[in-house]
Parts: structure tokens; sequence; C-alpha cells
């Protein structure tokens, strides 16, 4: 079993690779006290400035079109056929392939116009497949990752109309997809959004365990005791939590504490400090399944490289 002090010395080590070695961590960690903007920009490829933007300054959280395709490329996959159905189903972006099996042994799903409720059925390239009287066409899937500012909410559409994180998106690709998870308002960071319904219930499902690495600021200085009960587990009212590690970045300033864990519970980070009588006032998710924020600034959006949608879909760290 690993150590208090071989957890902590990993999430450490973990955060200063992440923002570039330790002289940037020491000055991303100094965010919350104000003296470094230009410094943090450097450490986490943001302004604090872009946390607090207003709705009059919308426009500026967009990257321009040279941006937004910096890196990466849209993958597009060879499609082999005949298909098999519940694949055909996923790759249009419906489901993941799972659901649908589901939806053809519901008899949902038709191939010209016939029900086809038997599990491996295939179709060619030139059959009309629906879902109930919606067409389905095979997509090519896209992989997009999203650094989220505050004050957008992970949703396709809001009644409200709040501004959700698909406007920071919207020129990344006509394909319809969605964010694989999700960030609350508040809390900034990496999203992953893309049409490919398998990797989505891969990421998601609670059996896959993804890591995410989190930065926090608390309201107050996070004591030795209660930083010692976060590490040890706490009874939340869903159940047992226990974080994977858990580390004072900068010693000299303990409101400002990296984290890291697999669940996937929803605002978990924020209860586990709420348990403890802490408030959460700044929460960014830095890593997320091995992905980083690197040169990639809050608001800005990249697609995944090749090499990266390989090691998610194999369930891998990124290195």
């Amino acid at each position: 079993m690993i150590s208090k002090v071989e957890r902590i010395s990993s999430l450490r080590k973990d955060l200063e690779q992440l923002e570039g070695g330790k002289g940037n961590l020491h000055a991303a960690m100094e965010w919350n006290m104000g003296k470094s903007d230009r410094m943090f920009q450097e450490a986490f490829g943001e302004s604090t400035m872009d946390l607090g933007k207003t709705k009059s300054s919308r426009s500026k959280v967009r990257p321009s079109a040279k941006e937004r395709i910096a890196e990466g490329a849209a993958p597009k996959d060879a499609l082999a056929w005949p298909m098999r159905l519940n694949r055909f189903v996923s790759l249009s972006g419906l489901c993941s392939r799972r659901t649908a099996d589901e939806l053809i042994e519901a008899g949902r799903i038709t191939i010209n116009g016939n029900i086809a409720n038997v599990l491996g059925t295939k179709v060619e390239q030139s059959d009309v497949v629906k879902y109930d009287d919606e067409l389905l066409q095979v997509r090519r899937n896209v992989y997009v990752l999203l650094n989220k500012p505050k004050d957008f909410i992970t949703t396709l559409d809001d009644p409200e109309n709040r501004r959700t994180v698909m406007e920071l998106v919207a020129d990344a690709t006509s394909e319809r997809i969605v964010p694989a998870g999700r960030l609350d308002r508040n809390t900034t960071g990496l999203l992953l959004l893309t049409n490919d319904g398998d990797l989505i219930q891969k990421l998601t499902h609670p059996s896959s365990e993804i890591s995410k690495i989190y930065a926090v600021e608390l309201d107050k200085p996070l004591t030795q005791n209660d930083f010692n009960q976060v590490l040890d587990g706490l009874e939340l009212e869903d159940g047992f939590i226990r974080v994977d590690a858990l580390a004072w970045p900068e010693p000299r300033d303990k409101k400002m504490v990296g984290l890291s864990l697999h669940s996937g519970k929803n605002r978990i980070v924020r209860r586990i400090f709420e348990q403890l009588g802490y408030e959460v006032q700044r929460l960014d998710r830095v890593s997320y399944a091995g992905l980083t924020k690197k040169d990639l600034p809050r608001g800005h959006w990249r697609y995944l490289t090749d090499k990266e949608i390989r090691f998610l879909r194999a369930g891998k760290k990124m290195v």
C-alpha cells in the first residue's frame, strides 16, 4: 500500500510537471495573493482576468480561428462496411454501443423501414437507418478539449438563457458533440467534448476511475489535522470518499491545495472541504484523464492529437 508521504510527493511532482516546474508552480501559487498575474498566466496558460468575465466581454473569451486550430486535428476514422448496427448507431452520435444494443433489442432501430431487433445485425453503407423517425448517419469522431471559464454551464442549452460551454466550441465542428461529464458553473478547467459515445461511456462510468487533478483555493488555510482527515477519507452523505493524493504545492500558502482523485460524484471536491467547514473560493481542473491545459488559455479549445485519442481509448495515462 502506498504511504501518505508517497501520495503527497507524487501529487506535488504531478503538479510541478503539469505547470512546467517548481519555478512556474511557485509563481502560480501566488495567484490568490494577487502578486503576479503575468507569472500566473505563464504558469497556467491563462490570465486571472478571465475568471471574472461578464456578458459585456463575452467576445473576448472566444479565440480566433487561427488559435482554435493551432494544435491537433479532427480525426478521420476509416470505416469498414458492412458495419455492426450498434457501432453504426454509436458513430451517429446518438449514444454508446451499449445503449445502442438496448435500443436495438427494444425495436426502436429500423433498417430500410424494417425493425432490426437482433443483436449483431450488420448494415451496408447504402442502408437507411432510423431511430424512431430520426434518420441516423455515420459521422466522423471529433474530440475537443476546452479550458472552461467561470460562469459557463455544462449543458447543450439552457432555458434560462445562461451562457453554456457550447458557445465556446461552436466553431469546432458541425458535428453534434456533447460534454464527457460536467463542471459546475463556478468551476474552471478542462472539459472534453466529443461525439464518440463509446468514449464518453468509458470516461464517465465509475469503473473507469478516470484520474482528475484540481487546484483548489480555500477561504482559509487548511490545517494539518484537516489535511490528514481529507487524506484518510471522509464519510459524506452519499458515502465514504478518499482522495488519491493531497498536497500544499506552496507550503507557505496553505489556502492553496492540490488534489487528485478518481471519483466523479457531483460537486465532490467542494463537498469534501465543506464537510470540514471550508468554502472553496476557486476550483480549477488542471488535469483530466492525463490531459493537461498546457498551452491552452482559459476559454480556448483545441482538438486532441491522434496519440491522445489512442491513449484515452486504451485507458492509459498521457506522458
